[in-house]
C-alpha cells in the first residue's frame, strides 16, 4: 500500500511563518508537522509514499529524503485547483490494483491502519463533531456510506471527514478523478476529492467508516498551539538546566541554550534555540531562534528569528491601571 500526502499548499493563514517555510515543516512539539505524519506511517509499516509538493517544494523533498528511508515519489503541483486535482496529479505514481491511503499534510492524526483496512473495502476516517456544517460529512445506511456532502447547510449526520481516506479500488478512483477533470466538474471552483468519492459510490464502490480520535489541525496559529499542547501532554522532553525553572510539559530540543528563565507549561523550545532571562509558556520557539528578556504566551517564534525586549519596574498605588503595551 502507498500513502499519498498532498502538501502543495501555501499556508496563507500561517503568515508570516510560511513566507520562508512550507507550513508542513513548521515545528509542533519538537518536530515538523510532516515529521509527525511520517513517523506515524513508518510505525504502521507503510514503506511507499507519494508527496504532492508545490510551494517551496525543494525544502519538503530535502526534509523527507534526509530524515526518512521511504520509497518516496515527489509530484509537483504547479497549479492548485483543489484536493481532487492534487490526487489526480499523483495518478501515475501508483498502479490500478494497489490500495492507497490519502492523508492530508497539514493535520496530525492518531489512527490504526488496521481499522481502515479490516473490512476489505474502501473506508473513510471520521469523527463525531458538534457542528458538522464546517466539514465534509458522511451519511450512511448503518454500515456503508451512501452520500458525501461538503459543508452541508442542514447536515443529516455529525460524522465529519477528517482527512484520512483508504481507497481499496484505486483504479476506480483514477477513473472518477479523470471524469471530474476531463468534464471540468468543480464544486466551489475546485476539483473536490469528495466529488470523486461520491462518483465511486454511485458506480457501486462500497465505503465503510473508521473512527479517528486523534485529529489535530495545524492550519492556523491558534490550532497549532492547541496541537502543541495536546502532543506535549502525550510526550514531552525536558532537561535539568541550572538557574532555570521548567514547568512540564515542555519540549527542549537538542542544543537549545536556556539561561535564567521559566519555561512552560506547554512550551516547545526547538533545537539550537537560545532563551535568556525570559518566561515562555504555551508557545513555540523555532529552530535556532533567539529570545531574550521577554514574557511570551500564546506565541510562535519562527526559525532563526530574534526577539528581544526589556523588563520594567513599577511602584503602583491603589486603584491604579497600567497598560504597558502602549
Amino acid at each position: 500500500m502507498r500513502a499519498i500526502i498532498p502538501v502543495a499548499g501555501i499556508g496563507t493563514r500561517l503568515r508570516p511563518h510560511t513566507y520562508t517555510l512550507p507550513k508542513v515543516l513548521l515545528n509542533v512539539a519538537g518536530k515538523p508537522i510532516l515529521g509527525h505524519i511520517l513517523d506515524e506511517l513508518e510505525q504502521q509499516g507503510v514503506k511507499e509514499i507519494t508527496v504532492i509538493v508545490g510551494y517551496l517544494s525543494e525544502l519538503v523533498e530535502e526534509f523527507v529524503r534526509t530524515h526518512y528511508s521511504f520509497d518516496a515519489t515527489f509530484v509537483l503541483q504547479e497549479e492548485r485547483k483543489g484536493l481532487g486535482h492534487s490526487i489526480w496529479m499523483a495518478r501515475e505514481s501508483y498502479s490500478d490494483d494497489e490500495p492507497v491511503l490519502i492523508i492530508l499534510g497539514d493535520t496530525i492524526f492518531e489512527f490504526k491502519l488496521d481499522d481502515a483496512t479490516k473490512d476489505g473495502t474502501s473506508s473513510l476516517g471520521v469523527k463525531e463533531v458538534e457542528d458538522p456544517r464546517r466539514f465534509g460529512v458522511v451519511e450512511t445506511d448503518g454500515k456503508f456510506i451512501t452520500k458525501l456532502v461538503e459543508k452541508p447547510e442542514h447536515p443529516k449526520s455529525n460524522l465529519a471527514i477528517v482527512g484520512l481516506y483508504y481507497i481499496h479500488n484505486s483504479g476506480l478512483l483514477k477513473e472518477c478523478l479523470n471524469e471530474l477533470v476531463e468534464n471540468d466538474i468543480k464544486t466551489r471552483g475546485e476539483y473536490q476529492l469528495t466529488d470523486a468519492l461520491q462518483l465511486m459510490i454511485d458506480k457501486g464502490e462500497k465505503f465503510t467508516t473508521f473512527g479517528v480520535d486523534g485529529w489535530f489541525d495545524c492550519g492556523k496559529s491558534d490550532t497549532m498551539l492547541e496541537t502543541n499542547r495536546f502532543l506535549l501532554d502525550r510526550k514531552s522532553r525536558s532537561a535539568d538546566i541550572p538557574e532555570t525553572i521548567i514547568i512540564p510539559p515542555v519540549y527542549i530540543g537538542t542544543g537549545a541554550e536556556i539561561e535564567r528563565s521559566v519555561i512552560g507549561p506547554y512550551a516547545t523550545i526547538a533545537q539550537g534555540a537560545k532563551v535568556k532571562n525570559s518566561i515562555i509558556r504555551n508557545s513555540i520557539v523555532g529552530d535556532d531562534a533567539s529570545v531574550s528578556s521577554m514574557i511570551l504566551e500564546n506565541s510562535i517564534i519562527g526559525n532563526s528569528a530574534s526577539v528581544r525586549g526589556h523588563f520594567s519596574q513599577f511602584n503602583v498605588g491603589d486603584s491604579s491601571e497600567i497598560n504597558s503595551s502602549k
